[in-house]
């Protein structure tokens, strides 16, 4: 990674910290590796991420349902899905000091794509380059390590107790798809959405929420006839693209990847990996892949019932086949943070803002009375709050500091307006200085108009 993209990241986490958009978890104790916590600014923004995932993907469409499975699941899901026996990563070992990594994770960091490489051929590499781990000593021999957290359910520990945290979503949609075409009897083709939580035993965790070991997914598995595959692969490939465009994201910013088949999961006919730009490198965003009928084809062979679906007015039935965009919340809200993040001049000062689009940005106004030791202008800035407020929802109250450290403090947290009551609006024509993030332009507007 460059110093200067290095520089930027940096930058990123220290505002989200200071601003109150996330934490270290378990910091106060000393933090636990691969975890956050979301601060108020920051679970804000991060529900306006899901909010207008929620209602572009489901609420907007006749021919999706949503549904929310339970995290711990029969382990028999696991075993039949093949995350058991195939949900693993290389991990070596630092032979001096014991500390793991990702065996994949060490090439890339020594400038050597691993894509489609075997676990032997990544030891090789290592040996013939003379690769150290991070603490300058010698690496072991791979080994293939389970991401899944195991746990048990009830009183007794035994193998028929097993289960797992989920380490996604997509597992909970499937063995619901009997339920809500018996339900609902949809139209094919539908699809069935879930957001949610997923856990990844994830053997060196990093690059902040990027590659964490709890964090949200929003995925859907949309059901179609085999034969139309391809023209539904190309629909979703267009909607992808407008959710990128929705989140603000420049589009010379992201990438396709067409995954080749040797370096594919063992469920999927064709994967598109979306990738965007981010401080740490070019990094996969989401995922789109036709799984066909690999899912339910497990269901119906091991839970032995039928995942047949009978085409409506005809004697047609099949097992239908899958198209699963994938979606990380986490990796989304880094995306934006990082597209939004600017730094520019002001007064011969550096000033940083985060340009956010206006309809995910955590506060949507700040009001501030100019003098808060002037009870008129706070009770007619709390006034214009209220009214605000009842209407936009996402509104702050600010009247810490002079104006123009407020300024600055709205502008990182990535506030668009920030409203001025002054003596002009209670003593002339009734108008607020509305001043706008991006431009640092200030007009004057009239109360009425602002909150209309």
């Amino acid at each position: 990674m460059s110093s200067q993209k290095n520089d930027k990241m940096e930058a990123i986490v220290s505002l989200a910290k200071r601003r109150g958009f996330i934490y270290q978890g378990s910091e106060v104790y000393g933090g636990l590796s691969g975890t956050w916590d979301y601060g108020p600014l920051g679970v804000t923004l991060k529900r306006n991420i899901m909010n207008l995932w929620w209602n572009m993907f489901v609420e907007q469409r006749d021919d999706m349902y949503g549904v929310d499975a339970a995290i711990l699941m029969n382990q028999k899901v696991w075993k039949a899905s093949g995350h058991v026996d195939t949900f693993v990563d290389p991990l070596c070992e630092d032979t001096v000091n014991k500390r793991r990594f990702r065996t994949d994770h060490i090439l890339k960091d020594h400038g050597v794509n691993p894509e489609g490489m075997t676990m032997e051929q990544m030891d090789a590499v290592i040996v013939e380059k003379g690769i150290k781990s991070p603490d300058g000593n010698p690496l072991s021999a791979s080994r293939t390590f389970n991401m899944m957290f195991k746990t048990h359910v009830g009183p007794v520990d035994d193998d028929a107790s097993i289960s797992y945290l989920r380490p996604e979503t997509a597992q909970g949609i499937f063995t619901n798809f009997k339920n809500v075409v018996d339900s609902f009897y949809p139209d094919l083709p539908f699809g069935l959405a879930q957001q949610g939580k997923a856990f990844r035993n994830e053997i060196s965790p990093r690059d902040f929420v990027f590659r964490s070991r709890e964090f949200e997914q929003m995925e859907i598995e949309y059901f179609i006839h085999p034969d139309n595959w391809e023209a539904e692969f190309e629909k979703w490939m267009n909607l992808c693209k407008e959710w990128f465009a929705a989140l603000g994201l420049p589009a010379d910013s992201v990438h396709e990847l067409e995954v080749p088949a040797e370096d594919r999961a063992h469920y999927s006919k064709r994967t598109v990996d979306f990738e965007f730009d981010y401080p740490i490198g070019r990094e996969e965003m989401m995922g789109l892949a036709y799984r066909t009928d690999f899912d339910l084809g497990n269901i119906q062979r091991d839970a032995k019932k039928s995942m047949e679906y009978q085409i409506k007015g005809t004697n047609e039935k099949f097992v239908p086949h899958v198209i699963e965009p994938s979606f990380g919340v986490e990796r989304a809200l880094m995306a934006v943070l990082a597209a939004a993040y600017r730094e520019d001049e002001q007064n011969g000062e550096t000033r940083t803002y985060l340009a956010l689009p206006t309809h995910l940005a955590p506060v949507k106004y700040a009001v501030s009375p100019l003098l808060k030791n002037k009870p008129e202008l706070v009770a007619k800035a709390r006034e214009v709050y209220d009214a605000l407020k009842k209407k936009h929802g996402n509104v702050m109250w600010d009247d810490n500091g002079n104006i123009g450290k407020r300024y600055r403090r709205q502008d990182e947290i990535g506030t668009p307006y920030c409203v001025v009551i002054d003596f002009e609006t209670i003593e002339g024509d009734g108008t607020v200085t509305v001043r706008d993030r991006d431009t640092t332009e200030q007009k004057r507007i009239s109360v009425e108009e602002l909150v209309r």
